[in-house]
Order: structure tokens, then C-alpha cells, then sequence
């Protein structure tokens, strides 16, 4: 940029102001993501003068572009308008940007108050915060009121103790407010709120506010209560929360509208560390088991989720009389989501109970769900094995095993068999080498013909990770054959997996294997009549230049046949196979060009 050129002459607000009256609405959110570097262009005094301002009156514009304001006013942006001791002027544009209608801007405004907030000094936020928080909390519009509700933990633990009792009387307002939508963003920033709170005040205020909100009659505003309860039993002792939390946690648990009682279930290992292992024994292994009972397969499905971790606070022999009845009937349970979260977690189960019980209890439902007739509960079994392989032998499963494994190989649903197809290293590693061989060898290698692109690549990504399992000749003798026959297919889509498995697979093989057994092969496919195959055999080729380019054989072998081959292919008559050959050819000659 010429150095005589004057900033000023570009007018940076006049720019600004005609980007933002544009039609269209990329234009504005252009003119808004700018606003950093024309503020930097202005220098901090024009920009808290003359740019804030402008701002703060341009908030009638499309949703998309306020968001973008708030997002960008919280992003640091006290450093362009002089430092910290600026940072209030951010204030005005934001306090308009709370009170919009739109909730994603409202709450990315709020955000970005709250960060300031953490820049201003007590005398500032006494100044300037406290009034626009009090503005907010008493506009006549609930939309501001909504948004000061997450405003007040940020700046309680910067006010004088008058003003904090202010703010505790403020917030305990927006609680009792007459609309749900304030009293829900009350309930929601509770939490964050009673964290900053002294313990006395927490039992004089914070409790008072939080039984309020519980107790409200709108379930959408109950549900939100269910962390805050946990962040306030955080707070107390074990005898306080006895004292003053019982009741309502037992009202949650049995709440007539079910989405109470989904939130109770999702959150109820976070509830149980909180109150402690004393009234988790006398309680909460009654509550448990009620929402693993519960009607609603939602909270059922929710509570089967938490089994593992509650059972972590209790005694072997309790969860043997109490939680196992409990998973056995939801082994059995008239929902497949149900039957898949408990699938996904019975596991977890096992190291607590140990080989005896384990077997006696829970491996009759581990064959059951083995069965199911759902794929995923099917899955979820086959995908946690790992946890039970350390208690019991996997043996004792692998007659259930095997069927549920096929059946998943052949299901319908391509994710399904994708998903099995991730699973085989790590069942390989746990049923040994012969089991693999005799009964999973195949199924491995037809999945390199399946018709889903998805599920060839997953295929040659799994016989590669089986290869750092049972090691290179392992692999010489049971993949690389089947891999290279397929590269003389009529179908060009089999020859394609043989050239992909072979750039996937040959980073985990020796430099002999690929001599002996890979590259003969491989360069036949580079003269193949379909191009796609032609630039994956380059493709391929480069993986073997930047593999075996470190050693004085390696540089040797791509010297005497990587080489030719990729010189030869650079005048193909296809475009991509020439720009990867040309491509690789680079590589392989940088790999050859560094050894010299």
C-alpha cells in the first residue's frame, strides 16, 4: 500500500454505513465481520466517538447480522477502542442487541456482556453494568428481562455488599415473573448464579429462589431445575441437603410430566456424586430404580444410560439384590431404544460384579441381546465386549457371537455394516488369531466387494489395522493374495478396492511383501482402461515413495520401478492421471533427491 496514502481518505464509517444499507444481506454481514479492522483503521477515539455509536443505532436490520454484531462486539473488542478502561462503551449496542426479538442474538448479546463484564473494573461495572442490568431486568418487554437473567452471576463477586444484595433480590424477581419465558432463563441461569454466592446466602436466598422455580407450574421451566439442583447440593453439606433438598429430589424423580423426569434420569449420576454416598445408600437407590421402571421409555432409556456410573457409588451385593432385576427387565423391555442404551452400558456392570456373578447374571442377557432383533442393540452389545473380555472369557459369548457378527455383516443398512466393519480389530485382538481365521477371515474380505463405497474403504482401513494386530505375515499369507486376486476382476470397482487397499494397507507391510507380492501387480493396473484406477495406481505409487523412502533398499526400489512407472504415466492421455502422476512423480524423486 503506498505509504502517502492517507487513511482518513477512505472514510472507513461512510464505507461502513453504505455496506450496511446494501440489499443484501451478505454485503451487511461482510460490513459487520470488518468492523475489527475499521475500527483499527478509525484509531480507539473515532471508534468509541463515532463507530460505537453507529452501531448501537443500526440494530433494525435481519436477525443473521445481529447475531454477527453481538458475536463480534464480545470477541475482544475493548482493545480497539482504547483498552479496558473503555470497555463500557460496548455496553450501549449490546443492551439494545438483549432486548431483540430473536433468541440466538439475545443470547449471544448476553454473552457477550458477560464477557466484558470480566474486563470491567468494580468502579465500572458499579457505574455502568449495575444500571443497564437493572434496565434490562425491568423492561417492560420480557424479551430484556429474559436476557438479565445470565447477567447477574458475572458481576456479583465485583459489587459492593449493598449491591449484591440488590442483585439477589433482582434475580430472586425475575423467579416470581409473570411470564414462563423470564422465570425459564431464570431457572437456566440459577446454576451460574448461586456458584457466586456466599454458603449463608445460598440457604437464605439461592434455596428460596430455586423451590420457587421448582414448584412452577409450567414443566418447561421444572426441567431446567434439575441443575440447578446439583450446583446447589454441590454447595452444602450432607446434612443440609437432607435437611432442605429431600423432598424436592424426590419430587423430581416422580414429577407427573415425564420431560422432569427424563432430565432427573440424564442428570442422575451427577446428583447422586453430589449428595454423597450416605443419602445416594438411604435414597437414591430407590429413586433409581423408579426411573428405570418408570412408563415412559424416554426416562427408561435415559436412566439405563446411568447404570454403570450409579453403580460405582453402591456395594456388590446391593446391586446384585437392587440394579440387575432392574437391567434384566429392561433386557426384555417393549422399546429397542431402551434395549440399545442398556446394550450400550451392561457392560459397565461387569467389573463391578466380578467373573462369578457376571457370569451367573449377566451373561444369560448379554446372549439375549446378542439375539435381538434390533442391529443396533445387537451393535452396542458387540461394541462394549472389551469391558467384559477382562472378567470373563470371551469364549463363553463367541456361540452368540458369531451369528450376531454375520447377521450385521449382511444388514440392510450400510451404516450397520460400517459400523461392525470398526468393531473387527478389536474383537480380532480379544478372539485370537485361529477363531479370526476359521470364522471372520472371509467376511473381512467381502467386504472389499460390498456395493457402498463407504463400507470397501472401511474394509481396507480394517485389514489394515488387522495387520498391526497379527503382524506382516499374517497379513502376507491371509490378505495380500485375496487383495492382489482381486485386482484381475472384469468389474473395475474391485480392481479400484485392490489399488486403495493397497495405498491403505502397505504403510504396515515390509519392503519385501510389497517386492515380491504387491508391485508387479499394482503396475499392471497402470496401464488399466479406466482412468480412475490409472490415477489411484499413482496415487498408490506415492504412498510407496513416502514409505520406503527412508532407507537405502527403499530408495533403491522406487528408483528402479516407482519411477518409470510414474514417468511413463505422466503422459497419459487423462488429465488426472497425469496431474497425480506428476504429483507423485515430485515425491518419489524428492525421496530419491534427499538420499543423494
Amino acid at each position: 500500500m503506498d505509504q502517502a496514502f492517507n487513511v482518513d481518505d477512505i472514510a472507513p464509517i461512510a464505507v461502513l454505513i453504505d455496506e450496511l444499507r446494501s440489499e443484501e444481506v451478505q454485503l451487511r454481514l461482510n460490513a459487520i465481520h470488518s468492523i475489527p479492522t475499521i475500527a483499527l483503521a478509525l484509531g480507539p477515539d473515532r471508534a468509541r466517538n463515532e463507530l460505537i455509536p453507529f452501531l448501537q443505532d443500526s440494530v433494525d436490520d435481519e436477525d443473521e447480522v445481529l447475531l454477527a454484531l453481538a458475536e463480534e462486539l464480545g470477541r475482544n473488542f475493548e482493545e480497539y477502542i482504547g483498552g479496558p478502561q473503555y470497555a463500557h462503551v460496548l455496553l450501549g449496542p449490546l443492551e439494545n442487541l438483549s432486548a431483540v426479538e430473536e433468541t440466538l442474538v439475545r443470547d449471544k448479546a448476553a454473552e457477550s456482556i458477560a464477557k466484558i463484564a470480566g474486563v470491567l473494573s468494580p468502579l465500572q461495572v458499579e457505574e455502568y453494568y449495575i444500571p443497564l442490568l437493572k434496565r434490562l431486568s425491568q423492561g417492560e418487554w420480557f424479551t430484556s428481562r429474559t436476557s438479565s437473567a445470565a447477567l447477574y452471576a458475572p458481576a456479583y463477586q465485583k459489587v459492593s455488599p449493598a449491591l449484591r444484595e440488590e442483585l439477589r433480590k433482582g434475580f430472586a424477581a425475575l423467579g416470581a415473573d409473570d411470564t414462563p419465558m423470564v422465570r425459564r432463563a431464570a431457572a437456566r441461569s440459577l446454576g451460574a448464579f448461586v456458584k457466586t454466592l456466599s454458603k449463608q446466602h445460598v440457604l437464605t436466598d439461592g434455596l428460596p429462589i430455586y423451590r420457587r422455580l421448582h414448584g412452577d407450574d409450567q414443566d418447561s421451566v421444572r426441567l431446567l431445575t434439575v441443575e440447578d439442583l446439583i450446583t446447589i447440593a454441590q454447595q452444602l453439606t450432607p446434612q443440609e441437603i437432607k435437611e432442605q433438598l429431600l423432598k424436592q429430589i424426590r419430587m423430581t424423580v416422580s414429577d407427573k410430566s415425564w420431560r422432569v423426569r427424563y432430565m432427573a434420569a440424564t442428570h442422575f449420576n451427577e446428583l447422586a456424586e453430589a449428595v454423597g454416598v450416605e443419602l445416594v445408600r438411604e435414597e437414591l437407590i430407590g429413586q433409581s430404580v423408579q426411573l428405570l421402571k418408570d412408563n415412559e421409555a424416554e426416562v427408561r432409556t435415559a436412566a439405563a444410560g446411568q447404570i454403570p456410573g450409579f453403580s460405582k457409588l453402591l456395594d456388590r451385593e446391593v446391586i446384585l439384590a437392587r440394579i440387575v432385576p432392574c437391567v434384566r427387565d429392561l433386557s426384555h423391555d417393549t422399546s429397542q431404544h431402551v434395549r440399545a442404551a442398556l446394550a450400550n452400558q451392561i457392560s459397565g456392570l461387569a467389573p463391578l460384579l466380578g467373573r462369578e456373578a457376571t457370569i451367573e447374571n449377566l451373561l444369560p442377557l448379554f446372549l439375549h441381546l446378542l439375539k435381538d432383533e434390533f442391529p443396533e442393540v445387537r451393535l452396542n452389545v458387540i461394541s462394549k465386549l472389551q469391558t467384559v473380555n477382562g472378567v470373563i472369557d470371551i469364549e463363553l459369548l463367541s456361540g452368540s457371537l458369531l451369528p450376531a457378527i454375520l447377521e450385521l455383516a449382511e444388514d440392510k443398512s450400510w451404516r450397520v455394516r460400517q459400523a461392525i466393519i470398526e468393531y473387527i480389530p478389536l474383537l480380532a485382538t480379544q478372539l485370537g488369531k485361529p477363531f479370526f481365521d476359521e470364522q471372520l477371515g472371509n467376511l473381512c474380505m467381502s467386504w472389499l466387494g460390498d456395493t457402498v463405497f463407504s463400507i470397501r474403504e472401511a474394509a481396507t482401513i480394517n485389514l489394515k489395522k488387522l495387520t498391526e494386530v497379527f503382524g506382516v505375515e499374517w497379513a502376507r499369507v491371509a490378505i495380500v493374495p485375496k487383495v492382489m486376486g482381486m485386482g484381475q476382476h472384469p468389474n473395475y470397482l474391485y480392481r479400484m478396492t485392490t489399488v486403495q487397499a493397497i495405498a491403505t494397507i502397505s504403510p504396515s507391510l515390509t519392503l519385501p511383501i510389497i517386492q515380491s507380492d504387491i508391485i508387479g501387480p499394482l503396475l499392471q493396473l497402470a496401464t488399466d482402461p479406466i482412468p480412475n484406477i490409472r490415477f489411484n495406481v499413482s496415487k498408490a505409487l506415492e504412498v510407496l515413495a513416502s514409505t520406503f523412502g527412508n532407507t537405502a533398499e527403499g530408495q533403491e526400489f522406487i528408483k528402479q520401478r516407482v519411477v518409470p512407472a510414474l514417468e511413463q504415466q505422466k503422459n497419459d492421455g487423462d488429465a488426472d492421471v497425469r496431474y497425480f502422476s506428476v504429483r507423485a512423480l515430485q515425491k518419489a524423486l524428492s525421496v530419491i533427491g534427499m538420499s543423494g
